[in-house]
């Protein structure tokens, strides 16, 4: 699993709509929920979103057709292996319909070049604990956390 290095944005345009992709790390569903409300724009067309902590995830498709929007931009981080990240497409309309498969292909690729860009960073699991030992039984400690 990666995480975000840093957060990340990215903008396109695709016959005449403006799509604007932000990438956040989060570390709870109300830090998701927070970002999505700080980066959704009042004048766009359509906020779209998708998060995902773990096995918890949430998407919108945000008025467009249902499954064009949210799913491929969880896709998008699902297909880069990211965790406690939330990503946010904004568009704004141009005038010109994309269909069903240039939604997928818009709002899913705007979300992955913006993971892209963002840069991740693999995380190791790690369990913190303490332990108490007796000194002639370090070495055998160790070669037991070691393999």
């Amino acid at each position: 699993m990666f995480q975000l290095e840093q957060p990340a944005t990215f903008e396109q345009v695709l016959k005449k709509s403006r799509f604007l992709a932000t990438a956040l790390a989060i570390a709870s569903a109300e830090e998701a929920k927070a970002a999505i409300a700080m980066h959704s724009y009042a004048d766009a067309s359509h906020n779209c979103w998708a998060w995902r902590i773990g096995a918890t995830y949430r998407f919108s498709d945000d008025g467009e057709p249902s499954g064009t929007a949210g799913k491929p931009i969880l896709a998008a981080i699902d297909g880069q292996s990211l965790d406690k990240a939330v990503v946010i497409v904004t568009r704004w309309f141009g005038g010109v319909l994309l269909g069903s498969g240039g939604l997928v292909r818009a709002y899913g690729g705007t979300a992955a070049a913006c993971i892209k860009s963002g840069g991740l960073v693999e995380m190791k699991p790690s369990v913190e604990g303490v332990i108490s030992l007796e000194f002639s039984d370090l070495a055998r400690v160790k070669a037991k956390l070691a393999s």
